[in-house]
């Protein structure tokens, strides 16, 4: 610890830290979510224990609607959103921080409509299929864009994990694709629901993608955040020892059970 103590520039008095604010997605639990108008989840509950150890900088992690924060970043307006997944090419005005958290992708769809039998083929057997996802999530793999292109899956898109959950337990949805724990922790939730109670059976069908949730930074006017080289710096060093430590999996196990 005194170690990282030293890598981060020791104790910075309270006047002369660098006030920041760091955005996360509203609508995506357990990882990032509003409650009460707080920053809630994985994601702000392990940037908050890493940022607590970064003593140049006074940091508020805020909750924001993901494609207006998404926007914001990309204009230069936000220094940072999490947890986005590592799409360079999609969204060139972003840089990322080290990998924050591991997340399985998967597809939940009804049982009428999920293939059975032999582990099914992504997209493949799911074509002629109305297909959910989160606005502004970059998730599906490039065939499944391949086949949006193509007219072959339709896609409907609605901003957050129970808003879509709602329309594939009613019919509206065909599938639903989001992290698993996400949509396992929306879908407990929406059973209690009495109105919920007694719709379809929705089944696990295929995991998509292993993807990591990520720290992004804004690549747009650099003169309005100059201490962002050394902020990113310094988050990954503290981000690394937190892994080593086992902390972070604490961290995520803790909220993943609430």
């Amino acid at each position: 610890m005194l170690l990282l103590a030293a890598l981060l520039g020791g104790g910075a008095a309270a006047a002369d830290q660098v006030e920041v604010v760091v955005y996360a997605d509203d609508a995506y639990p357990p990882y990032s979510y509003s409650l009460n108008g707080e920053a809630r989840g994985v994601y702000p509950g392990i940037l908050r224990k890493a940022f607590a150890r970064m003593p140049a900088y006074k940091v508020q992690v805020l909750p924001v609607p993901w494609k207006r924060g998404l926007k914001m970043v990309e204009m230069g307006e936000a220094f940072a959103l999490t947890p986005p997944y590592y799409r360079p090419d999609e969204r060139p005005y972003m840089d990322y921080s080290a990998p924050i958290f591991n997340e399985n992708v998967t597809l939940f769809c009804n049982d009428s409509v999920a293939p059975k039998g032999l582990p099914s083929r992504w997209p493949d057997d799911y074509l002629g299929l109305h297909i959910g996802r989160n606005t502004g999530y970059l998730i599906g793999g490039k065939e499944f864009d391949q086949a949006l292109k193509q007219g072959k899956i339709t896609l409907n898109e609605a901003r957050g994990t129970e808003e879509n959950l709602r329309k594939l337990l009613v019919g509206r949805l065909d599938c639903y694709m989001n992290d698993r724990h996400a949509i396992q922790n929306a879908l407990a939730r929406i059973r209690t629901e009495k109105a919920y109670q007694k719709t379809g059976n929705v089944v696990e069908a295929t995991v998509i993608s292993q993807e990591f949730g990520y720290l992004g930074f804004t690549r747009v006017d650099p003169v309005r955040y100059p201490f962002k080289s050394e902020f990113v710096r310094q988050f990954n060093v503290v981000l690394n020892e937190m892994k080593r430590s086992g902390e972070l999996e604490q961290i995520a196990e803790s909220e993943l059970r609430r």
